[in-house]
């Protein structure tokens, strides 16, 4: 099956992923749900394609490369783009994100293994296809156990290597309307991105490796039903410290002010008992709550209250009393006399020149 052309109800299905893989990569929100939606969709399409291409053995390996018809080289990357598809799942917590990076292995070593069956992984990409079976975990392109010059020619050698094989695949399809009529062109064309794909392949395992071990360091989230049971004992505790007195609250701690007024433990002021009541159910932690009344009155039974202004009442005089009227138009002339001989400003020098 592998030396002729593909069915049409498999060539119809793989263009169709195709399209729609097209379509999805130049969507502009990653994180809406239809994004999600649309991938899920996707990834049970290209499924699909696998499957078929199972079922009527579209490749064997008894077959060498010159026996796979040109047409059905393209399907050598299907599980390739499924390992780049299956990353873009919205991240779900560490314990979901490890199956999808265990996914985005499986699909990649599906298509290395196929590639590599038909001899298409060789030169450099043999050695490190032989170094990423060694250890699969502790993979890197640039190997982790040399000094920091090798490391960094290594990378630097990856990046040529990707740059040239992009340029030479650009070049190869530079000319559409050639490679349609010429059968060995548009083969080069294919086998060129399939060598690209292999490069990406083991740059796509090193990064699942790194990302591997950031997920391994990361806290692992409390159970849901634990956060629901405090939420709902939260919910239940509100109504109980809503009729509570002043600071009588088990639950909260005790009481919340001291008797020379000092804070025992943190609280908040709220505007009143009904506002407090509408905020009971609200998502979030509330510290032990009083109302800005009670808070007031039990200021004021302290002691911590001032009646009145903080100046004493200035007496009225009698004006039947001629003594006092004598003093208090002697003090107001006195008050005059200070005023003309000290003008406004007058011992302010700091800023004068």
């Amino acid at each position: 099956m592998a030396s002729t052309d593909e069915p049409q109800s498999l060539r119809t299905a793989f263009e169709e992923a195709e399209s729609k893989r097209r379509l999805l990569e130049s969507s502009p929100d990653a994180t809406s749900p239809a994004y999600a939606s649309d991938l899920n969709s996707l990834l049970a399409l290209y499924a699909r394609v696998l499957d078929q291409m199972g079922s009527v053995s579209l490749f064997s390996p008894n077959e060498g490369l010159e026996d796979i018809a040109t047409s059905s080289l393209p399907y050598i990357l299907v599980n390739f783009t499924v390992a780049e598809l299956v990353q873009r799942t919205p991240f779900a917590g560490p314990a979901h994100r490890r199956l999808v990076l265990r996914a985005a292995r499986d699909a990649y070593e599906r298509f290395l293994s196929l590639a590599d069956g038909y001899g298409l992984v060789n030169g450099p990409y043999a050695s490190l296809l032989e170094r990423y079976r060694d250890d699969e975990e502790q993979f890197a392109v640039a190997p982790k156990t040399g000094d920091m010059a090798s490391r960094r020619e290594a990378r630097i050698a990856s990046s040529r290597a990707d740059k040239g094989l992009r340029e030479k695949l650009d070049l190869l399809t530079r000319d559409p309307g050639y490679i349609a009529r010429d059968d060995e062109a548009t083969r080069e064309v294919y086998l060129a991105d399939v060598t690209w794909r292999i490069h990406r392949a083991f740059q796509g395992l090193e990064g699942l490796n790194r990302e591997a071990e950031m997920l391994a360091m990361a806290p692992e989230p409390e159970p849901r039903r634990a956060g629901h049971a405090h939420a709902h004992a939260h919910a239940e505790d509100a109504s109980v410290r809503l009729d509570q007195p002043f600071g009588r609250s088990a639950r909260a701690g005790g009481a919340l002010l001291s008797r020379d007024g000092r804070p025992l433990q943190p609280f908040t002021l709220v505007g009143s008992r009904a506002e407090l009541a509408r905020g009971v159910f609200r998502p979030g932690h509330n510290l032990p709550t009083m109302s800005i009344d009670e808070y007031l009155a039990e200021e004021k039974r302290r002691g911590n209250f001032l009646e009145g202004g903080t100046d004493p009442p200035r007496a009225e005089v009698d004006e039947d009393d001629m003594d006092a009227v004598d003093r208090e138009t002697y003090k107001a002339r006195e008050w005059d006399d200070f005023k003309d001989d000290n003008r406004r400003g007058a011992g302010n020098t700091l800023n004068m020149g």
